[in-house]
């Protein structure tokens, strides 16, 4: 499938894959429109202490800029406009990890990159042995989603590091934009992987060595492919010390539809809730829907659809509306209109803040669905609890620099507790963290219909800057 771009966005595409490059070409013609075209400074500002307090007022943000890249971004995907489907080490995503590195290149970062694909692009700061400050999130994209989530976030981050240099302000502490590698799921069934691994998932190190995905592709042959992972099966030298950041920061839309609804421009988020995942296998005798008298039936779909009404009233039980509870596949075999079930398969998603009172409700829905067995004279064949994360608290110290910065922008702002998975979640296990959240459609996610306005990713932007200013001069 052939695709245009338009002629700045094609040589910045195209001119060179190694970013470093580019930062030393300020005299090239192209170079300059590429420049102009993105509003990235040719140089640094010359004053190297200025204050986060003294530049709240002289934040500029191009947003049309920032929409651009948002749309270029979502042309490298595998279905049609207005959904995006990138997959991880796919063309595309290679394609849509390229193009950010050259922003990276652009805005004068040095970029690196890990065995599996993590992105690091990095501002020096005036004291670079202090640890840094990081920012950033991911661009893989589920099958037929939208073009916001995650990429707010990356390419939010680049526009705010501009945003700084154009204020003339200079870091203490270098700052980081991560780019992570494959937050979603899709191929693997891994989610967080690129963040997973940075923590310290030996388990899953070992893990990848033998997994594969739906097409029987191993992932060691998947990243090689992408040009990851080439001389090494040991996936442990993408492990991060605890402690390498003094402090991760996430700008992301909502995903829900608080923020629109109540009219606050941001959200700072204090606790992530940390989901666990069941498979459920129930076995029963099927047969003819007409031949089988309903006494004399072992019906594993009645019993998984009794299982799914349990799963919700315990999570309604629990006492908190933190708990939320999901079963999100539930597949019946043989499939067919005039036979009895005779295998159910259920994958059921519990989460909450308080893990606690997470595993309690998991321990509930296991005992119902013991007893559903005797009930229903069917089998538990299957009872597995896949992952069981713990929750994430953000860092005082992130809560307090976000309304700080949020309040000299004159910006609306709530404390809010994300129900999503994100990368941060395990980046709170190597760093202090925090996450700011920006409006978004209706809360509309993971579909084509996803939205966040220019003016709310503006806002973000301005208080990620802000925030990332005033904690890299901690």
């Amino acid at each position: 499938m052939s695709r245009r771009f338009s002629p700045p966005l094609f040589f910045l595409f195209f001119l060179c894959s190694t970013p470093l490059i580019l930062t030393q070409l300020n005299d090239d013609p192209t170079i300059k429109t590429m420049h102009g075209f993105s509003g990235y400074p040719l140089d640094e500002p010359s004053n190297p202490f200025k204050s986060s307090d003294s530049i709240s007022n002289s934040l500029s943000v191009d947003a049309q800029a920032l929409q651009e890249q948002i749309d270029e971004l979502s042309t490298f995907s595998d279905a049609p406009a207005p959904s995006v489907t990138r997959i991880l080490y796919t063309e595309n995503d290679v394609l849509a990890r390229r193009y950010i590195k050259n922003l990276m290149g652009l805005a004068g970062l040095s970029v690196r990159e890990d065995a599996v694909g993590n992105i690091f692009g990095r501002w020096d700061g005036y004291e670079p042995e202090l640890t840094a400050v990081a920012t950033g999130s991911h661009i893989d994209a589920i099958p037929y989603s939208g073009k916001y989530d995650g990429v707010v976030g990356v390419l939010g981050a680049i526009e705010a590091i501009n945003a700084l240099k154009r204020s003339g302000f200079k870091p203490k502490r270098s700052l980081e934009i991560i780019l992570f590698t494959s937050e979603e799921p899709t191929r693997f069934g891994i989610g967080c992987l690129g963040s997973r691994l940075l923590a310290g998932g030996e388990t899953l190190a070992e893990a990848l060595k033998t997994m594969v995905d739906g097409q029987n592709i191993s992932f060691l042959e998947a990243a090689r492919s992408a040009g990851y992972a080439r001389d090494e099966d040991d996936l442990s030298s993408v492990f991060l010390k605890k402690d390498s950041y003094s402090a991760f920061v996430e700008l992301h839309i909502e995903q829900g539809p608080i923020l629109e609804k109540e009219g606050i421009s941001i959200g700072i988020v204090t606790n992530i809730a940390a989901p666990a995942s069941i498979k459920v296998d129930f076995e029963g005798n099927g047969g003819h829907a007409g031949g089988v008298l309903m006494p004399e039936r072992n019906d594993a779909g009645l019993a998984a659809a009794e299982l799914t009404l349990a799963v919700e009233k315990h999570v309604m039980d629990s006492g908190s509306i933190d708990t939320v509870g999901t079963v999100g596949i539930l597949e019946l075999h043989p499939g067919a209109i005039n036979s009895i079930p005779s295998k159910a398969h259920l994958e059921i998603d519990v989460r909450d803040i308080d893990e606690d009172r997470r595993n309690a409700v998991i321990e509930k829905i296991h005992n119902s669905a013991k007893s559903i067995t005797k009930k229903r004279k069917v089998t538990l064949s299957v009872f597995k609890i896949i992952n069981q994360d713990p929750p994430a608290q953000s860092e005082n110290s992130i809560i307090k620099a976000m309304e700080a910065a949020s309040k000299e922008l004159n910006l609306t702002r709530k404390y809010m507790v994300s129900r999503a998975y994100h990368d941060s979640l395990f980046m709170a296990r190597i760093s202090p963290m925090g996450m700011i959240f920006i409006p978004c459609y209706k809360g509309y996610s993971h579909k084509p219909e996803e939205y966040a306005s220019p003016q709310d990713i503006e806002n973000g932007v301005k208080v990620l800057a802000l925030t990332l200013a005033k904690l890299s001069l901690s």
